[in-house]
């Protein structure tokens, strides 16, 4: 059955993964628990195997419920048996996120929700429970009439990227961090003076000035910019570009003008920095995309494959 995605917002979130109801509180040995609910899927696939859903359009729609019901059990005994202490996926317990020598000290970590949930997430990720992750912060409209109160969400938001960075460094994980807002704003020209320095306020919303960016780390060595045979080198780290007037130039690329392309845009990188940009207009993954032929797409690439990267996977 299909992965569905799970909502960590805390560290009991990322803990509470392992979930096999009350089965915990009649047996301590995790062993034991595995092999009842390994018993479980079994004798639920021998009932199921006599059951008639009633469903038969389409014709695998039995079949596929059927086996959506087995998986549970099975999924279930699979995560208990891989993380039987559920303090392995606990990031508040993790010594290189919270305490003395780590990345939040206990003050910062209990005081701040922004940061135990970033670190919900980074712990999942960046450890390879998790796929992906999406840490989602509110606030940042910026509709306060001032420079200073955005200047303050910023350097927040810049903290929990940090974080990930940080634990990606400690862990020796390469990782991708995609940054990207459902909104943007521009300036009227007021200025304020914010740490000493001279800075427009913000005055409004503005969806002609808005950019994303992505940072990549990786343990193996810095990412090598991907050459494209221009006289700038550096044109791959800036996929697109400004007008005088501050706002984005829509022609510049597919991804300028349509949120759809920006994200093929930034998978495309993702598979790249894996030596896996071929594979991008594949049946399997991307046949409808809108970025054009091979020599197009590779104009949207920043970087070159990871140096620990062997064959689209971690060496």
């Amino acid at each position: 059955p299909e992965i569905r995605p799970t909502k960590i917002d805390r560290p009991s979130d990322a803990s509470g993964l392992v979930d096999v109801g009350d089965l915990n509180l009649l047996l301590d040995d995790p062993e034991d628990i595995v092999s009842v609910l390994e018993s479980m899927k079994r004798i639920t696939d021998f009932k199921l195997d006599l059951v008639n859903t009633r469903i038969s359009s389409p014709a695998s729609e039995d079949k596929r419920l059927k086996d959506r019901l087995s998986c549970e059990y099975l999924r279930s005994a699979d995560t208990l048996e891989k993380y039987s202490n559920p303090d392995a996926l606990d990031p508040s317990a993790d010594p290189n996120i919270v305490g003395g020598g780590g990345i939040f000290s206990a003050a910062e970590f209990e005081g701040d929700r922004e940061f135990s949930k970033a670190a919900s997430v980074m712990k999942l990720v960046i450890d390879g429970i998790a796929g992906a992750g999406t840490i989602e912060m509110g606030g940042y409209d910026y509709h306060t009439g001032d420079r200073r109160t955005g200047e303050e969400r910023d350097f927040r938001a810049g903290q929990c990227i940090g974080a990930c960075l940080d634990y990606a460094r400690r862990t020796a994980t390469p990782v991708m961090i995609y940054v990207f807002s459902d909104g943007s704003v521009s300036s009227d020209g007021g200025i304020e003076m914010v740490n000493g320095v001279e800075k427009g306020v913000w005055s409004g919303d503005n969806s002609s000035t808005a950019a994303s960016f992505f940072l990549v780390y990786d343990p193996a060595g810095a990412p090598t910019v991907m050459n494209q045979g221009s006289a700038d080198p550096l044109r791959a780290q800036q996929i697109g570009w400004m007008r005088p007037d501050a706002s984005v130039e829509t022609s510049a690329s597919p991804a300028a003008n349509n949120v759809n392309l920006m994200v093929e845009t930034v998978i495309l990188n993702y598979m790249a920095l894996h030596g896996q940009q071929n594979l991008f207009a594949q049946e399997q993954f991307f046949p409808g995309h809108g970025l054009g032929g091979a020599a197009a797409r590779d104009r949207l690439v920043a970087f070159e494959p990871l140096q620990s990267m062997n064959g689209g996977v971690l060496s």
